[in-house]
């Protein structure tokens, strides 16, 4: 099979049966039969503004995610985790490249002579302050259970807004949210059941579990802190104003909070993180270290071709 590494959408007709979105793998086409034209009284650079906010959540959650390859507890978890990192960097390929195509001006210039895809460059030639990404997905790994409460709320909330995000206006986001709500959905359940296991687990796991919600729970309002463009394009039928869906988002850890038979968190949110500072290019340390090692290769090897 032949796989085209220089369109992200052609990449994804090299279907194979298999459901996987990682570049390269072979995998079912979201977009079979989509127009991916951009609609025409649908405002480019607003477009383009609003995917690097999903793509950046995806990517950067799946790097963080990455990082615990060789590292989680038992060979099971490793896999597992691994998948969900290969499914968020899916999304995170589709929706950085389309950020490209509704606004090229978004894409890194690298050199004259150098040409890579739209979205390797959105990727590995933005600094920390051009991403877009909420604090949440960019914070420390910290313990087991720090990485299951993080991706639980994540995901939760990803998946409540890509269930709405599969009504939009734009095709292309449309078929992006249709295919993504199916692997968010085995995303939360993951992580629920592993919440459940650790909160009403033994006294060392349920200490952890706590420590965990308190540690992350103050970024959970900037989850859904709509920003101008997303309150604009939602107008029109193209995005979701994300708090839209923070009662379902409040449901679904309600329920699994009860399972696990721990309290609500009442750990106030961050000023930083409740003012949606991570979509205007405001990030903690964190993430500079994080794309340090992700685009060192990228950087140090403009030209290279893998």
């Amino acid at each position: 099979m032949t796989v085209d590494h220089d369109n992200a959408y052609a990449g994804l007709t090299e279907g194979s049966g298999e459901d996987r979105w990682a570049f390269g793998t072979g995998f079912d086409d979201p977009l079979a039969g989509i127009d991916t034209t951009l609609p025409p009284d649908v405002d480019g650079p607003m477009l383009a503004r609003y995917c690097l906010m999903l793509g950046d959540d995806a990517l950067i959650a799946a790097q963080r995610l990455s990082e615990w390859i060789t590292r989680a507890p038992e060979l099971e978890e490793e896999v597992a985790v691994a998948n969900i990192a290969l499914d968020l960097l899916g999304q995170a390929r589709l929706l950085l490249a389309r950020a490209a195509a509704a606004d090229s001006g978004v894409v890194p210039r690298i050199s004259p002579t150098t040409s890579i895809p739209a979205e390797d460059a959105l990727a590995y030639f933005r600094d920390a302050s051009e991403f877009r990404n909420t604090l949440m997905c960019e914070l420390d790994n910290g313990d087991f259970a720090q990485l299951i409460v993080r991706l639980l709320l994540i995901v939760t909330a990803r998946s409540a807004v890509f269930d709405r995000l599969r009504g939009s206006r734009d095709p292309v986001l449309a078929a992006i949210a249709g295919k993504g709500v199916k692997e968010l959905t085995y995303h939360r359940d993951y992580a629920a059941r592993w919440a459940v296991v650790l909160g009403a687990g033994t006294e060392e796991s349920r200490r952890r579990t706590y420590a965990a919600f308190d540690h992350v729970w103050p970024y959970v309002n900037e989850l859904f802190a709509p920003v101008d463009d997303e309150i604009a394009l939602a107008a029109t039928g193209v995005a979701v104003d994300p708090g839209a869906a923070r009662p379902d988002f409040d449901e679904a850890i309600a329920t699994i909070l009860r399972a696990a038979e721990m309290p609500t968190p009442r750990v106030a949110s961050k000023d930083a993180a409740g003012a949606a500072q991570g979509r205007h290019g405001t990030h903690t340390p964190a993430l500079a270290e994080l794309l340090t090692e992700m685009q060192s290769v990228a950087r140090a090897h403009p030209e290279g071709v893998w």
